[in-house]
């Protein structure tokens, strides 16, 4: 078994995180940044859906499969890291005043809060028209509601399979390096926000936010399924509850035609779309028929 106290089982563990690590940071500069690039282009709800469901099956395969294998390796030292940091004296004490009745009560209203301000956001977000975003994710919001379906399942896949990595197993390989806990889940979490640099500056230093509540939920609560839950809510708010509630999504089947507030949201040039006769060429202009190839794409994309 790895352990910190053992200078072999420390380079073990500092071959197996560089690799790791040079794996994911090599897939976001090479292969995330391109393919988003080539994703924000796309105008046919075929070709979104068929990238939505490659990045889920990736994401399941790459995130959930090394946190498969770093968890044969490391299983006995994640409740240990975890102790580890837990005993710290600051730490152990902000663990305390949460589990006391003030932290409980200030714990409630803060989720009170972030549902009051999400309520106000969405009706003033309808009112304006569209929404703020940090960071580079506009095109990612699903446009109808097929798409609606594979973002759902992008947001809970990613809340299992990045929290088993990056908050239970990562961090336990790191402390076998470092040594320390706070610095293990500290490096986790760096890592954790520069797998999202395709969004720009201010969506990486948004994610470097999110991991480090992430990260602070895990380790006051003792448990990852906290982090896990709190992880998907984050995303489905994102991906699922805005562009139901400010753009109705769930109303436009699943063609090729997007709510233009979210059609508008596209950046960059738009692939090239087959030129069509003009329409006094063809007489009338039939009404505008119902894609379901599009409707199929999830299966057959």
């Amino acid at each position: 078994m790895l352990t910190p106290d053992d200078p072999l089982s420390r380079g073990i563990a500092a071959a197996v995180a560089l690799g790791l690590v040079a794996l994911l940071v090599w897939r976001a500069v090479r292969k995330d940044r391109r393919e988003y690039s080539r994703f924000r282009r796309f105008r046919s709800t075929a070709k979104r859906q068929g990238m939505m469901r490659h990045w889920l099956i990736e994401s399941m395969l790459l995130f959930g499969g090394s946190a498969l294998v770093l968890a044969v390796v490391v299983h006995p030292l994640t409740g240990s890291v975890l102790e580890a940091a837990r005993s710290v004296g600051w730490v152990a004490a902000v663990a305390g005043w949460f589990q006391g009745p003030v932290g409980m009560l200030a714990l409630a209203l803060a989720v009170a809060l972030a549902v009051a301000l999400t309520v106000v956001g969405v009706r003033s977000a309808r009112r304006e028209g569209g929404v703020v975003m940090i960071g580079d994710i506009a095109a990612l919001l699903p446009r109808n509601r097929t798409e609606l379906g594979w973002a759902s399942a992008l947001a809970v896949n990613a809340g299992l399979v990045e929290e088993l990595l990056f908050r239970l197993c990562l961090p336990a390989l790191l402390f076998v390096v470092t040594g320390e806990p706070l610095s293990a889940f500290g490096l986790a979490v760096l890592l954790f926000a520069a797998l999202h640099a395709y969004q720009g500056v201010p969506g990486l230093l948004a994610t470097l936010v999110v991991g480090l509540l992430l990260t602070a939920s895990y380790v006051l609560s003792g448990s990852i399924v906290v982090a896990i839950v709190l992880h998907a809510l984050l995303d489905l708010r994102t991906l699922v509850l805005v562009p139901v509630a400010v753009y109705d999504v769930h109303r436009v089947p699943g063609s090729r035609r997007f709510p233009p507030a979210l059609a508008a949201l596209s950046l960059g040039e738009p692939e090239e779309e087959p030129t069509r006769a003009p329409a006094s060429a063809l007489g009338p202009s039939p009404a505008p028929a119902h894609d379901d190839a599009a409707d199929g794409a999830s299966s057959t994309a």
